[in-house]
């Protein structure tokens, strides 16, 4: 199951996704990573999912990473007496506490910690800011409003507070439950949503220690404030388009996806670009040519992967939207421009000896004209290091964890093999060839560049590079 793209996809599964059929078909048509989104469906619904992944993977033998998303807090007004109210521009209104139901003139907001953050002209944006109010007075249990954009008001519509820290964790109770679900069933990366700074992925790095990899989905204008000290307690980065959409002007979004891909890309933190990619394809066979474009903006731009929400969870065409998405980055790949800027984009080495030999790898192979680099990695440090140098030729990560190699299964470049450990250097070369040769990345008399630390299977000693041609034994 080797894959000739280096970006990778990342699919969410759902109503429309839920058989054994259908999840393989995905996972044919190029699906790298299946998203279990814990907003909707029951454990049992999920547990059902990861176990037909798991087959698909021993049927294929390639690992399959597993993505839980966890829903995060979610901020909504309760219920009006009618249902739902039409705000005028210019017309007061009041959010509060009273549980009463509620009219044109106010309604009910059961968050306290909202409240507590206002200031005077701090803008609420409500469904998804088709209706946007603008705070005149507020205290503890109140705010008094200006509507400003006007608009329908129905129940459980949506609050968004741009520009406002809110005391919030990004763990509610379900999400916690969500959690400990998820890692017992054995989720390889773990999403965090609401994000707002470095603090909140430090809640859940104690939550999950070493059990899965935290993928920070960036969604609020105060976590692009915390960028750099999120990335740096983060494993991975997701661009969350949708709500970030929401909160930010719509002219800014494309900026700050380019801002946090190279961040990402200079901590060697895979980055995944998500919502809305084939949008239209929830109910058609074949995207726009903006979305095309966008999703071949995403691979020029350097993301690791980019994702597919209700396209493949509740859509019309998932296989297709899939097949879809692996054609707009093969040829994206193929261009010679994405040559260019590839080697254009690639971040300084730091100082460190990983990294030294990370990027004479990559020289190395593009000099040689090498079939492949090939890691050994116990953590994934050494791969994903591979990967940030985004070598002209297929990564092939070898490591004796599966858990690890299917946490690789989300970054740029990587193959993943389950493979024994090493002991001596005649052993690394060894191994590494007879993989290379069986896995269909080198021919008889080709020749790899390997990777790797000493002593072996010590994490985050990268420290040996050698070149090795496959020989027939």
């Amino acid at each position: 199951m080797k894959r000739s793209r280096k970006a990778k996809i990342v699919a969410t599964l759902g109503p429309a996704t839920s058989s054994q059929q259908a999840i393989e078909e995905l996972f044919l048509a190029g699906a790298d990573v299946f998203r279990l989104n814990f907003s909707h469906g029951s454990h049992a619904d999920h547990q059902a999912r990861y176990d037909i992944i798991r087959g698909i993977e021993q049927k294929f033998g390639r690992p399959i990473g597993v993505l839980a998303d966890l829903q995060g807090p979610k901020l909504r007004v309760a219920n009006f007496a009618d249902g739902k109210v039409q705000l005028k521009a210019g017309q007061a209104f009041r959010l509060d506490l009273d549980t009463t139901l509620g009219d044109d003139r106010r309604v009910n907001l059961p968050h306290p910690q909202v409240f507590a953050a206002l200031q005077v002209g701090s803008e609420l944006l409500l469904d998804d800011g088709r209706v946007r109010l603008k705070v005149q007075r507020h205290g503890p249990d109140f705010a008094e409003t200006v509507v400003l954009t006007p608009g329908e008001l129905s129940n459980h519509k949506g609050l968004n507070v741009p520009n406002v820290v809110l005391p919030l964790s990004p763990l509610t109770e379900k999400d916690r439950t969500d959690l400990d679900f998820a890692l017992a069933m054995g989720a390889d990366w773990v999403a965090l949503s609401f994000v707002q700074r470095a603090e909140d992925v430090l809640e859940m790095k104690r939550l999950v220690g070493d059990r899965a990899r935290i993928m920070s989905k960036l969604e609020k204008p105060s976590a692009i404030e915390h960028l750099d000290a999120i990335i740096e307690f983060s494993d991975g980065i997701m661009v969350a388009r949708g709500d970030l959409g929401v909160e930010c002007p719509p002219e800014t979004v494309p900026i700050l996806q380019k801002r946090i891909i190279r961040a990402a890309r200079k901590a060697g933190k895979p980055v995944v670009v998500a919502t809305q990619m084939l949008d239209s394809m929830v109910h058609a066979p074949a995207p726009t040519r903006a979305e095309a474009s966008d999703v071949a903006t995403a691979v020029y731009d350097g993301a690791d992967a980019v994702m597919l929400s209700a396209e493949t969870a509740s859509g019309d065409f998932p296989i297709d939207a899939v097949t879809i998405m692996h054609r707009i980055i093969e040829r994206v790949e193929e261009d010679s421009e994405y040559q260019l800027i590839r080697e254009a984009s690639r971040p300084l080495p730091t100082g460190t000896t990983r990294d030294a030999i990370s990027a004479a790898a990559r020289q190395v192979a593009h000099t040689l004209a090498v079939s492949a680099v090939v890691t050994f990695t116990s953590s994934g440090s050494t791969t994903l290091r591979a990967a940030r140098e985004r070598p002209d030729v297929p990564i092939l990560c070898l490591t004796p964890d599966v858990l690890v190699a299917r946490q690789m299964a989300l970054a740029w470049g990587i193959h993943s093999v389950v493979a024994p450990d090493v002991r001596s250097f005649a052993e690394m070369v060894a191994v590494a060839v007879d993989i290379a040769h069986e896995q269909g990345f080198a021919n008889w008399r080709e020749q790899i560049v390997i990777t790797a630390g000493v002593p072996f299977g010590t994490p985050g000693t990268t420290n040996i590079l050698r070149v090795a041609v496959v020989e027939e034994p």
